[in-house]
Parts: C-alpha cells; sequence; structure tokens
C-alpha cells in the first residue's frame, strides 16, 4: 500500500506515537465542515458534525466513521491508544465517562495525525456496506483492503445460529458462521457492482465449501445482501458467470448480523507477512 510522504514531525507523532504540543494544533479550533481523513494513508476518520471543544489542547471526537478506529490499551492499562484502522497511524487517545456530550466519549487526537477534505469537495456521499464470505477471510481482506473507493473492510463472521462467535467456535463448523468481509465504500468511488465482480475474481466460486486446501462450511461461497439492489446484482452476475460455463454455487443470502473476529485476524497479512494461499484473482468479467 502506498502512503504520503511525512514530514520529520509527522513522522515523530505518527509512527513514533509522540505527543503534539497543546493548543498548537491547525485543527484545534477548526470548525469547517467536511471530513477528517488520516494523514498517512487518506483513510476518513472524523466527520466534522462529531467534532466539539472539549477546551483540552487537541481536537476532540465523541464519534468516529464505523470501523475507522482501532482501539490499543496501553501497556501501563491507564489509557486507550487510537490508531487508523486502515495503516495503523498514531491518532491519539480515546476517553470515556468524561460527560462532555451525550455520548459520553471524547477522541482526543493530534491535529498532525489529520488532513482534511471540506464538504464542498467530498459531498459527504453516505458510504455502503457490503459483505461477503469466499475462503478464508485473510486473503479476502488483502485482496479487497486496496480498491480504491473501499473506506474500512473488517473481517468477522455472519451467516450463523449463535451469539458472539469465536473463531475456534467457528471452525468446528457447528455455529453455520462463515469467514467474512464488511466492507464500508465510497459508491462515488466504486460501485457495488464493481466490488462484487472483484469478489468473484478473487476466489473459486465453483468450489462447494472450501476454497484451495480449507475446507469446511466456513469457508463458503456467499453473498450477504442489504437491500434489493445488491440481490439482484449478484444474481446478474452470477448468471453472466453460469452463462460463460461456469458451475456457480455461490448463496445469495439476506444480510444477518455480523461479527467482527478477534483482533489477531484484523490485517492479518499487514501485521504479520505472507501472501493468500487459497485466493488469487483469476479474471472472469
Amino acid at each position: 500500500m502506498k502512503y504520503n510522504k511525512l514530514t520529520p514531525e509527522e513522522e515523530q507523532i505518527i509512527l513514533r506515537k509522540a505527543t503534539e504540543a497543546p493548543y498548537s494544533g491547525k485543527f484545534y479550533t477548526f470548525d469547517k465542515d467536511g471530513t477528517y481523513l488520516c494523514r498517512q494513508c487518506n483513510a476518513p476518520l472524523y466527520r466534522s458534525k462529531d467534532k466539539f471543544n472539549a477546551q483540552c489542547g487537541w481536537p476532540s471526537f465523541d464519534d468516529e466513521i464505523p470501523h475507522a478506529i482501532k482501539r490499543i490499551p496501553d501497556v501501563d492499562g491507564r489509557r486507550t491508544e487510537i490508531v487508523c484502522a486502515n495503516c495503523g497511524a498514531h491518532l491519539g487517545h480515546v476517553f470515556k465517562g468524561e460527560e462532555y456530550t451525550q455520548k459520553n466519549t471524547r477522541h482526543c487526537v493530534n491535529s498532525v495525525s489529520l488532513s482534511f477534505v471540506p464538504v464542498k469537495i467530498n459531498r459527504s456521499v453516505p458510504l455502503q456496506r457490503a459483505l461477503f464470505a469466499g475462503g478464508c477471510f485473510w486473503g479476502m481482506e488483502h485482496l479487497l483492503k486496496n480498491q480504491n473507493g473501499v473506506v474500512s473492510i473488517t473481517v468477522g463472521y455472519i451467516g450463523g445460529h449463535t451469539k458472539n462467535p469465536t473463531y475456534q467456535e467457528v471452525c468446528t463448523q457447528k455455529t453455520g458462521f462463515a469467514e467474512s468481509v464488511e466492507i464500508y465504500f465510497n459508491p462515488a468511488i466504486v460501485s457495488y457492482e464493481t466490488l462484487t465482480k472483484l469478489f468473484f475474481e478473487i476466489h473459486d466460486p465453483t468450489e462447494l465449501n472450501r476454497q484451495g486446501p480449507d475446507v469446511g462450511d466456513q469457508y463458503r461461497s456467499e453473498i450477504f445482501y442489504v437491500n434489493e439492489a445488491q440481490k439482484n446484482i449478484a444474481e446478474k452476475l452470477i448468471n453472466i458467470l453460469k452463462e460463460k460455463g461456469l458451475d456457480v454455487v455461490t448463496k445469495v443470502t439476506p444480510a444477518t448480523t455480523f461479527y467482527r473476529a478477534e483482533d489477531k485476524h484484523q490485517n492479518y497479512y499487514q501485521n504479520y507477512g505472507g501472501t493468500p494461499y487459497c485466493h488469487i484473482r483469476t479474471k472472469r468479467f
């Protein structure tokens, strides 16, 4: 993944987790309408409507864009660090229980960690959601996350009949869950149809309950649609593939509750190295 070039000051804060001096940041009293992005990777993090003046010396937000922020407890257990979920850039810390706003949450963020896109440029296009299952979720995430227009991607479990499943429980094949990815994307940049075509090209939709060496119903091929438009697109693309002679087994199912997988499974290949072992892109459209 290509990141923005950082200044020495930005490297100190974003990469080495330093803190800018209070009241010095350019976004501390900034009050324009728009979206705050990660300075390192441009992922959208916060909306201006969630910014408030906590009089603490740093920009403060009481909410985040869904799945944009990752929380990491400090080693001493006293505070919780917040980083960009997409690239891991250090942002600051999050605090709860201070009663500044009704949400009772304060993201205390370094201005240096942020950039800003005004509303007149980004048009505040609402993000849309997509849910796909197609084998090991590590590989699915790895090959979908860099698609232009994908704002966030989370690996997890969907389609089962229990609550809050663990990885070990899903692997027993007794819960009904599929390893899956939840994507939030900007429809002004990438369409649901484009994402679904990519989904069909990074896994083998003719494999029943398996991908490569991974065997079991948790590795099944399935699209979980959130509205009728997504259902129609998925069925249309399946018919196209069948007309091409592919014996597609992909299910098209209404979305149910998506459960986020354990932290160690998020951004797996980015964090641990390696490349997908059961996913490879094959041109099908």
